[in-house]
């Protein structure tokens, strides 16, 4: 799939869909793919460390699955 073609389903995918559910996708995602290390995952978000807990203990208690941090890591 051509960039654009990738582009425009991926947008497809998205338009429509809260914000909120978009952002929280993507928190979690993030912290899948750095192995549930918060301050690797806020880095890449760009949003603050304390902004990305609170988010995460809300994700949490709404009972979603959000991704551990490293052993012996500060959550």
């Amino acid at each position: 799939m051509h960039d654009l073609e990738h582009e425009q389903a991926v947008m497809d995918q998205l338009v429509g869909l809260p914000v909120a559910e978009v952002e929280r996708d993507l928190i979690l995602a993030t912290l899948r793919e750095t192995d549930g290390n918060r301050t690797h995952a806020a880095n890449l978000l760009g949003i603050a460390i304390r902004t990305l807990r609170n988010k995460i203990n809300l994700y949490a208690a709404e009972g979603y699955d959000v991704p551990e941090p490293p052993q012996g890591a500060a959550s």
